[in-house]
């Protein structure tokens, strides 16, 4: 990932959405490209704009921007051009996909908890349904995470990624593309590569060997351990639908992981 064009950010208007939309926005002033802020109509809810962060207002508290200048002085001046998108009623998941179709991105940036709608991963997948079908890379930010973005202050810590690596999929282009993605974000980002088991994959970055880290036990349990003692910012995980790592037990493993992680999870189709 050398650079990105569009990032797109679904969401229901919880308050649970606010710090992924921070690391949203932040993403987007850094790679200066597009943000398509999605909302999908619900007839069931009341959510209204106005009730969601607004952009100049948070750029202006990041001290990157005058909030009296208008919307458009936003590509002007940093490089971002803001897409507000409202989807008729027809299904949060179906609403997104259709609208990605017509409008791709190279990234997406969703919560994994809220209210209803597309924040409610745990229950009904459609955050996952929405990344696993766009076959794009999906930064999914936990509500109750610390994230790398501070959403007061704009403030980036993304330092330490850890990637964990399986015999399949082939990890190499995934772990390309994380990495890519953590180094626009941060140059100084530093990489673990983790396998669960007695034999670790082979795994090249730019044609060169990485290293990686082995350890046993539980492949969820040892992911987690491993994230918060290393004080992981990001994990990233190489995907490959039902037959692919982490995977295997779709439902119980990938969930388990985004249910107890301590930061943000990157999934990216190997």
């Amino acid at each position: 990932m050398p650079s990105l064009r569009a990032i797109a950010h679904p969401t229901d208007f919880s308050p649970a959405s606010a710090l992924a939309f921070a690391h949203a926005l932040r993403i987007a002033v850094t790679a200066k490209c597009r943000l398509l802020i999605i909302h999908v109509s619900d007839n069931a809810a009341k959510d209204d704009w106005a009730s969601y962060p607004h952009v100049r207002r948070t750029l202006s508290q990041w001290g990157l921007f005058d909030e009296r200048e208008s919307a458009a002085a936003i590509e002007e001046k940093l490089g971002v051009k803001v897409v507000k998108v409202e989807l008729m009623p027809m299904g949060a998941e179906r609403g997104v996909l259709h609208f990605l179709h017509d409008h791709p991105a190279d990234l997406i940036v969703m919560s994994t908890e809220g209210r209803h709608g597309l924040a409610r991963l745990l229950h009904g997948s459609v955050a996952e349904a929405v990344s696993r079908a766009a076959h794009v890379p999906a930064l999914f930010v936990p509500e109750k995470t610390q994230g790398f973005v501070d959403p007061a202050r704009g403030e980036l810590h993304l330092r330490r990624v850890l990637i964990p690596v399986d015999h399949a999929p082939n990890a190499s282009p995934a772990v390309d593309t994380i990495m890519g993605l953590a180094q626009l974000i941060n140059v100084a980002a530093e990489e673990r590569l983790l396998h669960v088991g007695k034999d670790a994959p082979a795994v090249t970055r730019e044609r060169r060997a990485m290293q990686v880290t082995r350890t046993q036990g539980d492949v969820v349990d040892a992911i987690l351990a491993t994230a918060a003692e290393w004080h992981a910012d990001l994990i990233g995980m190489p995907t490959a639908g039902q037959h692919g790592f982490l995977d295997a037990l779709r439902g119980s493993t990938t969930e388990r992981v985004l249910r107890a992680a301590p930061c943000p999870v990157l999934a990216v189709p190997a």
